[in-house]
């Protein structure tokens, strides 16, 4: 064990070996390290000590005795070490398998606690492979009799708690000697903090509940803390080395780039405008989310930025999810610009071989100022001339590489970078997934846009909804139907847009022209459907999640979500805002099956409020980050101990403090430092530089 350190693979740990390392492999268990930071998810009390003498053959029993002898002996491939142990009532054995270690851990004259089912050999009770706890000096409180508290971890096929419990009495005491302290006593103190040493051991082997909890809390915050300064101290990189191209405004600029809007500009609007201009002004790279709900006027917001870069003659790029999406930017911003000299392109994968040659070719040449495209702008024979803006579109439909690849076709310099989504994102998560991303809220509508009506429809109102609906197509508007699944399924009974759709043309809308969209079709296929959906040739598309991020359809107004119980808030509020983006009213109806009395109280949030923030926060409460922002590895992190909910105010502390830490010490070169940076390093490794794509 002497040369176990936490870096160590796991299978070098005595008792693992190669088949049970990929069995904790399933778990996310590769180093040693891993298995300490496995945390149990429970505790339960272990069952009382009985006398040796009141052992009874067959049962689980724990119990308290004094150590008589320790033998090692082998045997047939199957080597064991046996304890024999006495208390005032009799005598008993324990023998362990395959485990060297226990006759290193325990010695005659120790006081040990056992657990297990008790067995018999050559007539007396026997344990085989129990649970083992030496009792030291500091153990008192349970020698007087007090039930120890035991760990319960998540476990996998093939591997039990109470072996990874075992596993880890193996490994810890070696290793808490190779811990660590990363803080002073002094900030240990004023964040109530016990040693970095002590969590480890108490959240494995608590005395009481309580010791764990804290225990937990030191190593959460620690977490955070990790996560903040890796964040916070590749941002300092950026903003300290990498060079951009400064892009200033004027007076005349300004007033250029507003007569191109119909419309006066929201306050909020505004606000992100003069933000997005400073940025660009500077020689250190934009890096900026901007948030706004669905129809909150980001592409204005978008275009402003744009036209400043082309005014001092870059190229922007803007990349989109999808081929009808794109398009539809393509036209907006065409839209706003006829008759200006500014040249637009748009690039996607469905231009023939020679229009995209001849797209490349002046892009390559500078003949095109703002680029529209999707991920056929990732292509390597892509190259721009002087490209001064990268703006993504709905960032989170993109991986980290393929938004890398982007920023990396600048010639002069790294690009300014503006990233957009719809998805409000409560505090707690932009810091902790967009963190290196100043942010930008536009946090009103502008005005006119009409509002849209959510309504909760019972199993008995079902047919009342379907009428309305068909009073609304009858007046010449379209309707959506969002299901969540493309195909029906027998582990959820749900149904799915694949079948409903016939139902549905059959007994609901026999006068209507329906169409089907989902995720499973071709990319050529969904985009003629939408395009068939936003001319008028189809009444109401019949569709899965897949329209969440689609184009606008001033004349859809209604949207029937059936199963609405199986989407998060977010989404729901995400895809009803693909209605009521013309002059008319929307209608939002959320039909659920028998939802409950919690999944209705839900939903009824929705018909509360249109404000996304709060709905977002509200989410974020229900069912976490991981279904708001699609998992929680958006920058290489995996929280293993940390919970972005319970643990808010530690996100808080952990922020301001590592921000304190980098601005005294930028390259953690303080001797006192030395223990963090090992550590930031251990876990950044591999994936560090993709930090600051968002």
């Amino acid at each position: 064990m002497a040369d176990i350190t936490f870096d160590s693979p796991v299978q070098y740990l005595p008792g693992v070996g190669p088949h049970r390392a990929k069995l904790l492999a399933n778990l996310g268990i590769g180093a040693v390290g891993d298995l300490v930071f496995h945390l149990p998810f429970r505790y339960e009390r272990e069952p009382e000590a009985c006398a040796i003498g009141e052992l009874a053959l067959g049962e689980v029993c724990t119990v308290l005795a004094g150590v008589v002898s320790v033998r090692s002996r082998g045997g047939y491939g199957r080597p064991s070490v046996v304890v024999t142990l006495v208390d005032a009532t009799g005598q008993c054995t324990a023998r362990w398998f395959n485990a060297a270690w226990v006759a290193q851990k325990v010695a005659p004259g120790d006081t040990i606690r056992i657990s297990g089912t008790v067995g018999e050999y050559r007539g007396q009770a026997q344990f085989v492979n129990p649970s083992l706890q030496v009792i030291g000096d500091h153990d008192d409180e349970r020698v007087a009799g007090q039930q120890r508290l035991l760990a319960v971890y998540p476990a996998t096929a093939g591997i039990t708690s109470p072996q990874i419990a075992r596993l880890l009495d193996r490994a810890l005491p070696g290793l808490l000697e190779q811990v660590d302290e990363w803080f002073d006593d002094a900030h240990r103190k004023q964040r109530s903090l016990p040693l970095r040493r002590t969590a480890l051991e108490r959240v494995h082997r608590p005395v009481r509940l309580e010791d764990a909890q804290v225990a937990r809390r030191r190593l959460a915050y620690d977490e955070l803390f990790l996560m903040q300064l890796a964040i916070l101290r590749k941002r300092h990189i950026e903003r300290s080395s990498v060079r951009g191209v400064p892009i200033a405004n004027t007076d005349e600029i300004d007033r250029r780039i507003r007569r191109r809007f119909p419309f006066k500009l929201t306050a909020a609007q505004r606000r992100a405008i003069d933000q997005i201009v400073a940025d660009l002004a500077r020689a250190v790279p934009m890096n900026r989310l901007l948030q706004g709900d669905v129809g909150a006027g980001k592409t204005v917001v978008a275009l402003y930025a744009a036209l400043l870069t082309v005014a001092h003659r870059y190229q922007v790029a803007i990349m989109a999810p999808t081929e009808i999406l794109a398009e539809q930017h393509g036209r907006s911003i065409q839209q706003y610009l006829a008759g200006s000299r500014v040249r637009t392109e748009l690039l996607v994968g469905g231009l023939s071989r020679g229009a995209r040659a001849d797209c490349i070719q002046r892009i390559g040449r500078g003949e095109v100022d703002i680029v529209v495209g999707t991920q056929a702008l990732l292509e390597r024979d892509v190259e721009f001339h002087r490209l001064g803006l990268v703006i993504i579109d709905e960032q989170h439909k993109f991986g980290v590489v393929q938004r890398a690849t982007i920023r990396s076709k600048a010639t002069e310099g790294r690009p300014h970078y503006l990233v957009m989504t719809a998805t409000p994102i409560p505090r707690t998560l932009a810091l902790t997934f967009f963190g290196d991303l100043d942010v930008s809220i536009i946090d009103a509508l502008p005005p006119g846009r009409k509002p849209i009506r959510t309504r909760y429809v019972s199993l008995d109102q079902t047919e009342q909804a379907w009428a309305f609906v068909r009073e609304r197509l009858d007046a010449g508007e379209q309707a959506f139907v969002v299901y969540p699944l493309v195909e029906e399924s027998e582990a959820m009974p749900l149904a799915a847009a694949t079948v409903e759709v016939d139902r549905l043309d059959r007994a609901v809308f026999p006068n209507h022209r329906l169409g089907l969209l989902h995720g499973r079709m071709r990319p050529d296929q969904k985009d003629q459907i939408m395009r068939r959906f936003a001319d008028g040739a189809i009444d109401v598309l019949v569709a899965t999640t897949v329209v969440e991020v689609g184009i606008d359809v001033p004349n859809a107004t209604v949207m029937v979500i059936p199963h609405a119980e199986r989407f998060g808030l977010s989404q729901l509020h995400q895809l009803r805002g693909r209605i009521g983006r013309g002059d008319r009213p929307g209608y939002c109806l959320l039909m659920a099956q028998d939802p409950g009395e919690t999944a209705r109280s839900r939903l009824s949030v929705l018909t509360r409020t249109t404000d996304g923030f709060r709905i977002a926060e509200e989410d974020l409460l229900l069912r976490g980050p991981g279904d708001l922002m699609g998992g929680q590895r958006q920058h290489g992190f995996d929280l293993k101990i940390a919970d972005l909910i319970a643990d808010v105010d530690l996100l808080m502390q952990a922020r301001n403090d590592a921000a304190a830490l980098l601005s005294a010490d930028p390259n953690l070169t303080e001797p006192h430092h030395a223990a963090i940076r090992t550590e930031l390093v251990r876990a950044m490794r591999g994936r560090f530089e993709l930090i600051d794509v968002g």
